[in-house]
C-alpha cells in the first residue's frame, strides 16, 4: 500500500514476515505505485535483498547538519528575525542532552514533555517554552518530510501563553503621537492607520508606494514571514500626508528606503526608535506598550467596526482566518441581522 507523508508518497508491505517501508520521494501516486511494484518484483526475483535501514541521526545531529542549513538558506536574507528565532530555538533544544542525544525515531511525547518541564523549572515564561517547542515541532515534521524518520510524536504546546491584549485608546494615541519626535511620530502613525507590523514598516520602500491608485494611494508590502503577508493596502488621508512630507523632504525619490538610516540594513531598526519611544511614553504619561501594540490596536478596531474575519485576514496578512477570528466578535444585533437576512432569502426562493 502507498500513503502520503508531507508532500511525498511512501509504500509499505510485508515480505517473508518482515515489514518493508520506504519513501518513493515522489509526489505522484501513480509513480509511487509503480515503484512499490518494482520493489516487490525485485524481491521476488531475488535481484535485491532486504535493504538495511540507514542509521537515524540524533536530534542534535539532524539540527546541525540539515535543519540549521535549511533555516539559514531560507530565512537569513528574506527574514533575519525568523533565522534568529530558529537559531535560538535550536540552541535551547541542543542544550537539553536527554533530548538532543536521542535518535529521532526514539523521541516520544514523554521526552518532549520532560524538555518543556525542564524549561519551566528554569523560570522561563510559557511563551518562551512554547517558542522552543514550535521549533522542535517544525524540525520533526521536516525530518519526516525529508525521509530521515518515518513518523514523529505530536508536540503539544503548554497552555497559559500570554498574548498581546493591550489596546491603545484613541485618547492615549493622540497624547503619544503629540509627544513623539520624528521619525517615531510618522512611523507610529503608519502602524496605527495601516496595521503594518514594525518590521514591515522598517522595510518600506518608495517604489512600493503608488500615489494614484485607489482614493488616496496604496502601498505594497513585499516582505513577510508567509505568502499572505505580501499584500496591497490603501493609504488613509493621514498616512498619505505623513508619507508625502517625507517624500518631499527626501526630494521625491523614485526608489530607496522610506526610513533610511546608517544601520547595516540601511533602514531604521527597532533599536533606532527605542529611546524615542521610551521618552514619548514618559512625556505623554501613557501606560507603557510596545510598538507592535499599535498593529494589534488597529486590528482590534477593525474587528469592532464590523469587518468580517476574511477581510481582516487579507488586510492583516494573516495566513489563517483562525488568527483573524480573535479580533472579530459578532454582537447580538449582528447575529440577529444575519438570521433575518437568511429568512428573507428563503422567502424569496419559495414559490409564490
Amino acid at each position: 500500500m502507498i500513503y502520503k507523508r508531507g508532500k511525498v508518497y511512501w509504500y509499505k508491505f510485508m515480505w517473508q514476515g518482515l515489514l518493508i517501508r520506504e519513501s518513493t520521494k515522489q509526489g505522484n501516486d501513480k509513480v509511487a505505485r509503480q515503484l512499490e511494484a518494482a520493489h516487490r518484483t525485485s524481491l521476488a526475483k531475488g535481484l535485491v535483498g532486504i535493504r538495511e535501514k540507514k542509521p537515524v541521526p540524533t536530534l542534535a545531529q539532524f539540527a546541525q547538519e540539515r535543519f540549521l542549513p535549511w533555516a539559514r538558506a531560507t530565512f537569513e536574507e528574506a527574514s533575519p528575525k525568523s533565522w534568529a528565532w530558529y537559531r535560538v530555538g535550536v540552541r535551547a533544544l541542543v542544550s537539553f542532552k536527554p533530548l538532543a542525544d536521542r535518535p529521532l525515531n526514539e523521541i516520544t511525547g514523554e521526552q518532549v514533555a520532560s524538555f518543556a518541564a525542564y524549561r519551566v523549572s528554569e523560570g522561563l515564561q510559557v511563551s518562551t517554552v512554547n517558542s522552543s517547542l514550535r521549533v522542535l515541532r517544525r524540525m520533526l515534521r521536516l525530518a519526516v518530510e525529508w525521509g530521515a524518520v518515518e513518523q514523529c510524536p505530536r508536540v503539544k504546546l503548554l497552555p497559559g501563553e500570554r498574548r498581546c491584549e493591550r489596546v491603545v485608546t484613541p485618547e492615549e494615541e493622540a497624547r503619544y503621537l503629540s509627544a513623539a519626535l520624528e521619525p517615531l511620530a510618522s512611523f507610529a502613525t503608519l502602524l496605527a492607520d495601516t496595521g503594518l507590523g514594525p518590521d514591515e514598516c522598517f522595510r518600506l520602500r518608495w517604489e512600493a508606494i503608488t500615489w494614484t491608485n485607489g482614493r488616496h494611494g496604496t502601498l505594497l508590502v513585499t516582505h513577510g514571514k508567509t505568502r499572505a503577508r505580501r499584500r496591497v493596502l490603501p493609504l488613509t488621508p493621514r498616512v498619505r500626508a505623513v508619507l508625502e512630507i517625507r517624500w518631499e523632504a527626501q526630494e521625491r525619490p523614485l526608489e530607496g528606503w522610506v526610513w533610511p538610516s546608517g544601520t547595516r540594513s540601511g533602514h531604521i531598526e527597532s533599536c533606532t526608535l527605542k529611546k524615542q519611544h521610551r521618552k514619548a511614553l514618559g512625556v505623554s504619561k501613557v501606560r507603557p506598550f510596545v510598538l507592535y501594540t499599535l498593529r494589534h490596536t488597529f486590528l482590534t478596531r477593525l474587528g469592532e467596526s464590523g469587518c468580517d474575519a476574511w477581510t481582516l485576514a487579507r488586510i492583516a496578512g494573516h495566513s489563517s482566518v483562525a488568527i483573524s477570528s480573535r479580533y472579530v466578535h459578532p454582537s447580538e444585533d449582528a447575529v440577529l441581522e444575519a438570521m433575518n437576512r437568511l429568512g428573507e432569502r428563503r422567502r424569496d426562493l419559495l414559490p409564490a
